[in-house]
């Protein structure tokens, strides 16, 4: 017998169970520094991240980072299924590798071949448990297959749901805000005369920030899962609505102010939060996203529209300090996914997403 190795598995079972616990059942943050899953994580998207930094922006960028969420998530199940099969053979090997196979052999590789065959509930009965305690870790390892199957069946599907709901919202988000959004699309797009539209908007960005939060915080594989278009994500989008809430709440004449606070502090929060998730430093934006030039083109682009702003020193001080709020956490968020921020207006006139769809669909006249 081998008490360390004994020791040594019990303790390996143990972490990789809680782990997958606190990972796919427990729909809470956990704040521990050390976590598997999180060491997992951390070993593996730097690396991905740099080597996708080699390629250019674009296209084949987000091609190579779209892989990673699906991926991740798949190498993460199955390192939790290798070391659960690694340790109850270990465990086993401690116990005296108490087996008897088809052609006589025995040792270490022999309990791992009875633990994957255990766990994977295939009953080859090639090999076989000799002992009572021998039987029992068997009975339990079968179990736990069952049950980490049972899981993984419920699990994977979860997450695809959480991801179609968030994105519903930001493909939504096209026609209402450009492509890619931008707050003062979004404004010049619910003009004055149209408050209650962007009343309604505002209500329902609300609610989908509430979601990014308990999904996202819950489920952080989440985070890096990309959007459908190049020119999307969640970042931007939830950008672009803080964006459009603190020009409401700053300096919009006549607009839902009250409305905006709500989604502003809702979104907010789930910026603060995904932050401390992934444990990132606040850092102000470089360079500056609106310096006083381009703030004064955005207040001339939404003139066009007869989007009527306050101009008093006022009214730029709280739109400033509505920024220094939110800016410093999608910065950090920003850098550390690489979906870039938005702009507070397009820099010229794009045609959306949907119009480019349109002209590549087959069968359409070159008109």
């Amino acid at each position: 017998m081998h008490p360390w190795a004994v020791v040594a598995a019990a303790a390996l079972i143990f972490v990789i169970l809680w782990d997958a616990f606190e990972t796919i059942v427990l729909s809470r943050r956990v704040s521990r520094k050390f976590r598997l899953t999180r060491l997992f994580y951390r070993l593996l998207w730097r690396p991905w991240r740099s080597a996708a930094r080699l390629l250019p922006a674009g296209n084949r960028r987000e091609n190579a980072l779209m892989v990673f969420g699906p991926l991740s998530l798949i190498l993460l199940l199955a390192t939790w299924a290798v070391g659960l099969v690694v340790s109850f053979a270990l465990l086993h090997w401690g116990l005296g590798s108490n087996m008897t196979s088809a052609d006589g052999l025995q040792g270490f590789r022999v309990d791992l071949y009875m633990s994957g065959t255990t766990f994977f509930t295939l009953g080859l009965g090639d090999v076989t448990p000799r002992t009572t305690l021998a039987r029992a870790l068997t009975v339990l390892e079968s179990g736990m297959g069952f049950a980490f199957l049972a899981l993984v069946i419920g699990y994977l599907p979860m997450i695809s749901q959480a991801f179609s709901r968030r994105e519903v919202n930001i493909s939504m988000l096209d026609a209402r805000a450009g492509s890619p959004p931008t707050a003062g699309q979004l404004l010049r797009r619910h003009t004055c005369d149209e408050a209650e539209d962007l009343r309604d908007l505002l209500r329902e960005w609300e609610r989908w920030s509430a979601e990014l939060l308990e999904s996202h915080v819950s489920f952080p594989v989440l985070s890096y899962f990309r959007s459908q278009h190049d020119n999307q994500s969640w970042v931007a989008a939830l950008t672009t609505i803080l964006d459009a809430c603190a020009l409401v709440i700053a300096r919009v004449e006549d607009s839902p102010v009250r409305t905006a606070r709500l989604a502003f502090a809702m979104a907010r929060h789930a910026v603060v939060d995904l932050c401390a998730v992934f444990n990132l430093r606040p850092m102000p934006p470089s360079p500056d996203r609106l310096p006083r030039e381009e703030l004064a083109r955005l207040e001339g682009f939404l003139s066009k529209s007869n989007v009527r702003l306050r101009g008093d020193e006022g009214a730029l001080a709280k739109l400033l300090a509505l920024r220094g709020l939110y800016e410093p956490q999608v910065e950090a968020l920003s850098r550390f996914l690489l979906m870039p921020l938005p702009a507070w207006f397009p820099a010229a006139e794009t045609r959306d997403n949907w119009e480019r769809t349109a002209e590549a669909l087959p069968g359409r006249s070159a008109e």
